[in-house]
C-alpha cells in the first residue's frame, strides 16, 4: 500500500480535516475525519484506507462500513464477511472486529460518533 500517495490523495480531497496513520509491523490503516465527532457528539464520519487494521471493539459506538473502492475481508467475533463496492455491514458494541484487504476504501459511520477512547485495542 502506498501510504504517501494515499495521504497526499486525501489531503487533496480533504484538505482540512484530521488525517490518521497508524502504520506498524502487523497493520497499514489511514484514516480521515470527514464528519469528526467533535462537531457533533452523536455521529461520526470517517473514510478508511486499509491493508489491514488491528483487532478491536468499541464500548459503545455502533458502526456501519460501506465499501467504496476494492474487497473488503471484514472479520467480526471470528467471522469472515465479505463486503464489494457498495455493501455495507453494521458491527454492534462489543463485537471484536478487524479489516483486511488490498487497498480498501471504505466510509465508516458510527453512533455515537467515534472517539479514541472508545476504540478499544487487543494486544
Amino acid at each position: 500500500m502506498n501510504v504517501d500517495k494515499i495521504v497526499s490523495d486525501l489531503k487533496k480531497k480533504y484538505p482540512d480535516q484530521d488525517i490518521i496513520i497508524r502504520k506498524d509491523d502487523t497493520s497499514t490503516e489511514i484514516i480521515v475525519e470527514i464528519e469528526p465527532s467533535r462537531d457533533h457528539p452523536e455521529k461520526s464520519l470517517a473514510l478508511a484506507v486499509v491493508g489491514i487494521s488491528k483487532l478491536h471493539y468499541h464500548k459503545i459506538s455502533t458502526e456501519i462500513y460501506e465499501v467504496l473502492k476494492g474487497k473488503l475481508s471484514l472479520y467480526i467475533d471470528g467471522k469472515k464477511h465479505i463486503l464489494k463496492q457498495g455493501e455495507k455491514i453494521t458491527i454492534t458494541p462489543g463485537q471484536k472486529h478487524f479489516a483486511e484487504g488490498d487497498e480498501v476504501w471504505f466510509l465508516t459511520r458510527s453512533t455515537p460518533g467515534w472517539t479514541m477512547e472508545d476504540h478499544i485495542f487487543f494486544t
